[in-house]
């Protein structure tokens, strides 16, 4: 394994982190492994090095930082282990998610956002989940258009000075959004964000225009979610307009669980140029006896991402995961990869 830092600040970071969204509870989500099956994908993680474990308040109803603490306690130093949670959404069982289809359950008041009462509740009922007395990453979950940026800012700021979280990081919104709490963090000396989890992936790589530039030229940590595009990068989905990839090694042919009723994947990954994206990574996947995710990983590792943050219901997964850490591409394969993709609208912000 090798470890980073976090941006600009002092925290060390595996390369890859492990999302923990895929534990929890399947009451949830039906592909979500309980205590029992995720244990081992866990253990295998911290056995290859992983330090870094993402999770978020609404991740089966806070049932996955339940497990998340309690599998750092029993694997980790946690002096050693990075602890990354975010807070926006709605914290209920009914709650499947922003961009799962469905009826959603009525709001409740006071429930989700980025308030400061929102927060400062939120805060200590994820610090009672993970059975920690700190957070290392507190991310906000999406941007809050009901709630001024100064209010949230602060916010964040007292939980940082009361040494409740170490970090704060955000995820996916607009480039001059993420400019602007940045700013107003700075005209009042307030603690900024060092991270940015955005969605970002060889079939999405719209933030490439603005986000990703932005991070570079201010220091903060890329850490890229559905780095997979929720599994349709490793080969085993299937969608409407995806074309048969010949390259396909026999224990793919099978959809995962997750595969078959994911419905948020069939509608970010299923256009004519995704497809062609597939096949000409598994092309280059068969020359270089690489699987499918090693081969996507391993691009995004190159295109200066601090950690992706992978999904894994199995222990291969894992595995496939951090032997993209060793892979070198040449300019003209990363150019190979790159050249099918087409612009797509933007996906992932709330």
């Amino acid at each position: 394994m090798k470890y980073v830092k976090l941006g600009n600040s002092g925290l060390a970071v595996s390369r890859i982190a492990l999302g923990m969204m895929s534990y929890g509870t399947p009451q949830w989500r039906p592909w979500i492994l309980d205590e029992a099956a995720s244990r081992p994908i866990v253990q295998r993680a911290v056995e290859l090095g992983i330090n870094y474990f993402d999770t978020a308040d609404m991740y089966s109803a806070g049932q996955s930082e339940v497990l998340t603490g309690q599998f750092v306690r029993e694997f980790c130093r946690r002096d050693e282990a990075v602890i990354a949670t975010k807070v926006f959404y709605p914290v209920e069982m009914a709650f499947k998610g922003g961009a799962v289809g469905g009826t959603k359950p009525p709001k409740q008041p006071n429930s989700d956002g980025l308030s400061r009462k929102r927060i400062l509740h939120a805060v200590d009922q994820s610090l009672a989940r993970l059975g920690t007395d700190y957070i290392d990453l507190y991310q906000i979950h999406r941007f809050d258009y009901e709630t001024p940026l100064e209010e949230t800012m602060e916010a964040l700021h007292d939980i940082v000075k009361a040494g409740k979280v170490r970090y704060l990081g955000a995820s996916s919104m607009a480039a001059w959004q993420f400019a602007k709490a940045q700013q107003i963090a700075r005209e009042n000396g307030w603690t900024p964000f060092v991270s940015m989890q955005n969605h970002y992936n060889l079939a999405y790589r719209e933030e490439e225009r603005e986000m990703i530039p932005l991070c570079r030229d201010q220091g903060v940590a890329v850490i890229p979610w559905s780095p997979l595009a929720r599994g349709f990068l490793s080969g085993r989905r299937k969608t409407d307009a995806a074309v048969q990839d010949s390259t396909q090694d026999s224990t793919q042919d099978a959809a995962t669980l997750r595969a078959r009723t994911d419905d948020v994947a069939q509608k970010y990954y299923c256009r004519d140029s995704d497809a062609r994206v597939l096949t000409r990574l598994g092309e280059l996947a068969a020359r270089r006896n690489l699987s499918h995710a090693t081969l996507a990983y391993a691009w995004l590792l190159h295109r200066n991402v601090t950690a992706p943050v992978i999904g894994a219901t199995q222990q291969a997964h894992v595995e496939d995961a951090v032997a993209a850490i060793d892979v070198n591409l040449s300019a003209d394969e990363i150019a190979e990869l790159e050249a099918p993709y087409e612009p797509h609208p933007v996906i992932g912000h709330s």
